[in-house]
């Protein structure tokens, strides 16, 4: 399990917008949002909260990517009827999920299957995880991730 003071595990993934991105091609500090799937409830409210935050992030240098198992053609739907302004990652073969521990079992209804976990790392701008938040709780998270990134430049 990867925790704060580690490197992030580097991965090249295909993204909404017709991108391929890179992290180790980022120069400024990355908010990487894991998430379950495209255009469900708490999905949609998280990637609509980076969203309207996001003016805020880019005034501090950071990037904000999320990503989950869903296909680029899924995202850029997921993107286009949300008005989601930060590239969506396709990490189908789980390998990036897996990477950063966040592909797991999970209980739903009494039924067990593997999925990803809601998760959001802060990617300080030498690689390193600033910040890391499992489990997450979609009301005030952006919020919360935003002062973290503020704590990067004081």
């Amino acid at each position: 399990m990867i925790d704060i003071g580690d490197k992030a595990p580097d991965f090249t993934l295909p993204a909404s917008g017709d991108r391929t991105i890179t992290l180790s091609d980022a120069s400024s500090p990355v908010v990487l949002f894991f998430y379950p799937r495209d255009d469900t409830p708490g999905c949609t409210k998280e990637a609509i909260a980076f969203t309207g935050m996001e003016d805020d992030f880019v005034a501090l240098g950071v990037t904000i990517w999320g990503i989950s198992a869903d296909s680029v053609a899924s995202h850029e739907k997921f993107a286009t009827k949300h008005a989601l302004k930060m590239p969506l990652l396709s990490d189908e073969d789980n390998a990036t999920c897996e990477a950063y521990g966040v592909w797991k079992e999970k209980n739903m209804y009494g039924k067990k299957f593997i999925g990803i976990e809601r998760a959001t790392f802060l990617i300080a701008a030498d690689g390193t995880l600033a910040q890391v938040w499992r489990k997450v709780k979609v009301p005030g998270h952006a919020e919360t991730v935003l002062e973290a990134a503020k704590a990067l430049h004081s």
